[in-house]
């Protein structure tokens, strides 16, 4: 099983991605483009730009068409995307999209983490709320309406549920 998890940043995905490992032994974490770059080297800008989005759709793109079977990846491409269209840009103009459905292809199953009521009202407040909306509603426009044809017969799941039913809800899925 190869599971992708994805949403915009401060809706708990990377809680999700370990409790999910921890709960089932047979699943190992994949950090989070980001994290793998700076442990690299790569100077991220704050707040972070299109260079860095576009960067780290290019990780996202090499660690799922490398990654082991029981990966549980922190992100997908569709992140990265989902912020480059909200930073404005034309994502249909920009993108490989073969090497993409490549790499999403990979996937057994995407979960979506968007903003909820219940992340909004339990979890910390996130930075740049403005960018975090728009990524949420672009991401959502990216999966639901694929107008790139990236997910094709992939499984999808949005979490919109209490925090604390996640890990039941993709455990019902995977088993």
């Amino acid at each position: 099983m190869r599971i992708g998890v994805s949403g915009p940043h401060g809706t708990g995905k990377t809680t999700l991605v370990h409790e999910l490992c921890s709960r089932f032994g047979e699943l190992t974490p994949v950090e989070e483009p980001y994290v793998l770059l700076e442990e690299d080297g790569y100077e991220f800008e704050w707040p972070p730009s299109r260079a860095d989005y576009r960067a780290q759709l290019n990780r996202s793109i090499e660690l799922l068409t490398t990654g082991a079977d029981g990966s549980v990846f922190d992100r997908t491409p569709v992140d990265f995307l989902a912020y480059l269209a909200a930073t404005g840009l034309d994502v249909e103009s920009i993108t490989d999209t073969a090497g993409i459905q490549t790499a999403l292809g990979t996937l057994d199953l995407l979960v979506i983490v968007p903003i909820s009521p219940e992340t909004e009202t339990l979890l910390p407040a996130a930075e740049m709320p403005g960018l975090r909306r728009a990524v949420n509603d672009a991401l959502l426009e990216l999966v639901y309406a694929d107008p790139l044809q990236l997910l094709a017969d992939i499984p999808v799941v949005e979490l919109t549920g209490p925090l604390a039913d996640r890990v039941d809800t993709v455990r019902s899925l995977i088993r």
